[in-house]
């Protein structure tokens, strides 16, 4: 077996891990929404652990100097990631959560609108960033998370997600508007399973 074999192996162990500790969760918060829970992952130390791991293998290397935290999810992975590369975190808070003078991004929902807030002055113009949460869907938390990072002056080196629901599209929306992304688990899964 050669290096890369076994470090493949080692790879896929590691997602299974994770993986495995996601929990489904019918009907919440509404009827008929399929929720898809990492807080059973943040429960095994070594998911977890493997999960952080996983990101600061793939981002240690390249230069990145903001991560970028959409509350609340990406809050429970970003500080750590930030922490392991040597680079600040900022949180990108819903309105009205940051003190001081903020930059704001609207953006629409499937049902409704939103706003990602930044404080002014946490991004420099030119700094590379990393915009880090638990899930992508539909995309547009997402765009809107780089589309403020960007219009602070900041580079989006990518965006990094624990999962991915492929079904809703939110991989298609970003590439269409020139956004990268990385997640380290495809949500394949049914009710049941």
């Amino acid at each position: 077996m050669s290096a890369g074999a076994g470090e493949n192996d080692a790879f896929s162990d590691r997602i299974h891990g994770i993986k495995s500790t996601l929990r489904l969760v019918p009907d919440f918060p509404k009827p008929g929404i399929l929720f898809l829970d990492i807080t059973t992952l943040l429960l095994d130390p070594k998911a977890f652990k493997d999960t952080i791991d996983l990101f600061v293998e793939r981002y240690k290397q390249k230069n990145i100097s903001v991560v970028a935290g959409i509350e609340a999810r990406g809050f429970m992975f970003g500080p750590a990631i930030a922490l392991a590369i040597g680079a600040k975190f900022v949180p990108l808070r819903k309105p009205k959560k940051l003190p001081g003078e903020v930059i704001s991004e609207k953006y629409v929902l499937e049902y409704g609108t939103d706003c990602l807030e930044m404080h002014v002055g946490a991004v420099e113009p030119g700094e590379r960033a990393l915009v880090v949460d638990d899930l992508v869907a539909t995309g547009g938390t997402l765009c809107a998370a780089m589309n403020l990072l960007e219009r602070a002056g900041a580079v989006v080196v990518e965006c990094a997600c624990v999962i991915e629901v492929p079904d809703l599209k939110g991989r298609e929306r970003l590439r269409l508007h020139g956004k990268p992304l990385y997640v380290l688990v495809e949500s394949q899964f049914e009710a049941g399973s």
